[in-house]
């Protein structure tokens, strides 16, 4: 059963998404809870499932993920990431697919530091001429 047992990483922003992949019936389960249960939106769970739709194996592997760190948007990042390298080390014909819809990426896009003297990144105080 060990030989079955498939592990990768993904991270998107800060969070970082810990997944063990073994064949089952299709169950997801993000930190103790369904993954519908997880998340509220609609859109994060299509994210997040999205590398297992795109290659047709929703219902081929039982997928247990550990994920902290940051919101809710980069934790589903997170595990669509780590989902579609777990996918590759399962089956390596699957990474062209994987690598066309982009999921393979590392999407290191993060929130730029606060400079000082201004109130954001970027954003300055309201110009006064008197």
């Amino acid at each position: 059963m060990a030989d079955n047992i498939i592990q990768s990483t993904g991270r998107r922003k800060t969070s970082v998404a810990r997944v063990t992949m073994v064949p089952g019936s299709g169950n997801i389960i993000v930190n103790g809870k369904d993954l519908d249960q997880y998340f509220d939106f609609e859109s994060l769970k299509i994210i997040a499932r999205s590398p297992l739709t795109l290659t047709e194996n929703l219902t081929s592997f039982d997928i247990r993920v550990n994920v902290n760190g940051g919101g809710f948007n980069g934790q589903a990042g997170a595990i669509r990431h780590a989902i579609a390298r777990a996918l590759i080390i399962a089956n390596p014909d699957l990474r062209i697919a994987l690598k066309r819809a982009g999921f393979l990426t590392r999407d290191s896009r993060k929130k730029e530091r606060k400079k000082p003297g201004l109130k954001k990144a970027r954003k300055s105080s309201q110009f006064s001429k008197r």
